[in-house]
């Protein structure tokens, strides 16, 4: 069995610190969204797909370093403030398979993330949403993902917090753990990824090693 983590509010508690960012650049910019309202629009998608939704939503361009500016700004956080989420480390390190990151973020974003949090040497391989055409829901990461590492998808099970990853790990014939624990994570978030096709959640990560067993 192959273990494909999503990185940001699976492994580290990021979403929180990027939400914030996102809604206080795009405000700057006069499109003046909440971090909620980031949250329930845009976690789990690459920003490729956030820059092409807000552009044909509010009929404008963003600016072109739109980018730049939100990772300058993230980058800067996560230095200071970005932590794991509670007991992964100790969770993954008991688990005797192999295992990768499949995220929708930039591979800067990503080992950053790991970097900061040392959680780095956990992991054979790491992926990114630009190294595919489409961005989950799609299914393309994970199969990308389960083709570098040599496994069928039959042979993935995938751990993911938003329901976009869930639907890209279902989309891709690959079972799903949902993970409810991360700081964006409200009182409904396990409803809505049992609702996106993950027959399994979890709200701490100390119950991981259980649940994956339980796929056997």
């Amino acid at each position: 069995m192959l273990l494909i983590f999503d990185c940001d509010g699976v492994l580290v508690d990021s979403e929180p610190l990027a939400c914030q960012v996102d809604a206080e650049v795009l405000t700057a910019l006069g499109l003046p969204y909440t971090a909620d309202e980031v949250a329930r629009q845009f976690v789990g998608k690459s920003m490729r797909d956030m820059i092409a939704r807000i552009e044909a939503e509010h009929g404008c361009a963003l600016p072109a370093d739109f980018a730049e500016r939100i990772n300058g700004a993230l980058f800067a956080r996560f230095e200071t403030d970005l932590k794991p989420i509670a007991a992964v480390s100790e969770a993954i390190r008991s688990l005797p398979y192999p295992r990768c990151v499949a995220s929708s973020s930039v591979p800067e974003r990503i080992a950053l993330s790991l970097r900061v949090t040392n959680l780095a040497d956990l992991f054979e391989n790491v992926f990114s949403a630009t190294q595919v055409a489409r961005g989950k829901p799609a299914p393309d990461l994970f199969l990308f993902a389960a083709e570098q590492m040599g496994a069928h998808p039959d042979e993935c099970l995938v751990i993911e917090d938003s329901p976009a990853g869930v639907q890209a790990a279902s989309s891709a014939g690959m079972r799903v753990i949902g993970f409810t624990g991360g700081g964006h994570c409200g009182p409904d978030h396990a409803e809505w990824l049992r609702q996106a096709g993950a027959p399994v959640t979890i709200s701490r990560m100390a119950d991981l090693p259980a649940a994956v067993q339980a796929f056997g």
